[in-house]
């Protein structure tokens, strides 16, 4: 297998059996196979070409949020861009800021506010990238992701790039159809609307105040289950009594039901096994399946639910 590498330059980082756990918020599961950090456009397309010869699954990893490793770990190879290459992020004119999605969504927001430009402010607490912001049109506040993008670059599996604009993207809760299966390379975004930026100091550290008092500080990947229509999982995991129920390591927060939390040691099956009893608790009290948000890497959750 040694010898099959792809190549790539010296910037580029590679390694196999490469443990996974510590690169999500989650905190549990086990190695990839393959693991990279890719130092240009060029490395990643050879990296795809590589996975597309040898049929290998693959995964971009941001910040690991929204992800939970199983314990066997990944069999495919784990893509990170933390190269400095993918952390570009700067004016392109008066009414457009280049971002690399490799970019941390804390910073956009920072950013942002030192332009005047509003309605970023609600990235400010999401622990992600703009890769993945734009993958799982990431919402919060009553912002989302894609309300303030102008256009998309992506790379192909084939490692071929092309560009969409808003126009051609759809921003679905919780996701954005054209970019799966592809690789955010870079967005242009704009703003709301430009503004004081104390003001919009002021509404980061408002929102900041809210998820402190809101969200649980121990380890999570985020809000664990979608939203129903209408209503929300957090309001029916709580009515079913349910905060505080564990497995093993891994429980319902007390201060969020939909935050499943690791206590230090969980691992991926004590996380799967609470999320099993969690939906089946919910539907015996509301007829309601609930489903989650949080993506399981390398498997389906129909398979293990």
């Amino acid at each position: 297998m040694t010898s099959a590498l792809p190549n790539l330059s010296q910037e580029s980082v590679w390694r196999e059996h490469e443990p996974l756990a510590t690169k999500t918020t989650m905190r549990v599961g086990g190695a990839a196979r393959f693991y990279c950090e890719p130092a240009t456009e060029d490395d990643l397309g050879s990296i795809l070409m590589w996975t597309k010869e040898l049929g290998l699954d693959w995964f971009v990893l941001g910040r690991g949020a929204n992800v939970i490793v199983p314990d066997e770990g990944y069999s495919g190879l784990i893509i990170r861009l933390t190269h400095p290459h993918w952390r570009q992020i700067f004016m392109l004119d008066d009414s457009s800021l280049y971002c690399a999605s490799g970019v941390r969504l804390q910073q956009l927001s920072a950013e942002a506010c030192r332009l005047g430009w509003s309605g970023f402010e609600f990235l400010e607490g999401i622990p992600g990238t703009l890769g993945g912001a734009l993958r799982m049109n990431a919402g919060a506040m009553g912002g989302w992701m894609l309300d303030r993008v102008l256009s998309v670059r992506l790379m192909s599996p084939d490692g071929s790039v092309t560009e969409l604009q808003r126009s051609q993207l759809q921003g679905n809760y919780r996701s954005c159809p054209e970019l799966k299966g592809v690789i955010a390379l870079s967005a242009l975004l704009a703003p709301a609307q430009l503004e004081n930026p104390d003001c919009i100091r002021a509404r980061i550290q408002e929102f900041t105040q809210r998820r402190k008092s809101s969200q649980p500080r121990e380890a999570s990947a985020g809000c664990l289950f979608k939203n129903p229509e209408g209503d929300h999982a957090g309001r029916l995991i709580d009515n079913a009594g349910l905060k505080g129920l564990q497995c093993g390591q891994a429980s319902v927060s007390g201060v969020h039901a939909n935050f499943v939390v690791n206590a230090g040691s969980a691992t991926s099956a004590e996380l799967i096994e609470l999320i099993r009893k969690i939906r089946q608790e919910v539907f015996a009290s509301t007829g309601k399946w609930l489903e989650p948000e949080a993506l399981l890497l390398g498997k389906n959750w129909e398979d293990v639910l």
